[in-house]
């Protein structure tokens, strides 16, 4: 697993040893900004914008915004092995780029949170294949006003995943990599 492109191209992230923790694959993370930087439908740019990623991982979404310009990335994670995998390869950066790392449950993000700003551009939800409440976190993140007016959500689910997604997020885009899918809304 690398950085893709930015600042940091070519640099490589560690992974977790366990197989709790699905690391995001590159083939798929290329895609997903190529989708952000290349189509009509969004008005999002990753440069200086700010960056929610949720069920954070190894970090590797998010320090692929970092790489390319984001103002402010928040990383989400509360498996201790994931941890420490996002906290070294953040600190492998070498970088004074702004980020923050809250380690909670994701499901208990709200307006009362101080670590957190009111507005984000891009909203990254990433979570295990089989979390069932993914509607719940969408719809409480709408509810708390977290993603601004022009912002996006990017949800990575397994591909053959049924979930409806909730009708209070307009899906504008979905591809399938591999075994992911990629779901894009508004």
């Amino acid at each position: 697993m690398r950085i893709i492109s930015g600042k940091f191209k070519g640099k490589k992230l560690s992974l977790p040893i366990d197989k709790k923790t699905r690391p995001l694959r590159d083939l798929v993370k290329e895609s997903i900004f190529n989708l952000i930087l290349h189509s009509n439908k969004f008005r999002v740019k990753i440069e200086n914008s700010n960056v929610l990623d949720l069920f954070s991982g190894t970090g590797s979404f998010g320090i692929e915004c970092i790489s390319r310009g984001a103002n402010l990335v928040y990383f989400f994670e509360n498996y201790p092995d994931a941890l420490k995998i996002i906290k070294k390869n953040l600190s492998d950066l070498n970088s004074n780029q702004k980020y923050k790392i809250i380690e909670e449950n994701c499901f208990n993000i709200s307006t009362s949170n101080d670590n957190l700003i009111s507005k984000f551009d891009l909203i990254f939800i990433d979570p295990p294949y089989k979390e069932l409440r993914i509607n719940d976190l969408i719809e409480k993140i709408i509810h708390n006003g977290f993603l601004k007016p022009k912002g996006i959500f990017i949800i990575h689910r397994h591909k053959k995943d049924t979930i409806a997604i909730t009708k209070e997020l307009e899906i504008v885009e979905e591809r399938t990599y591999g075994l992911s899918k990629i779901l894009i809304g508004i």
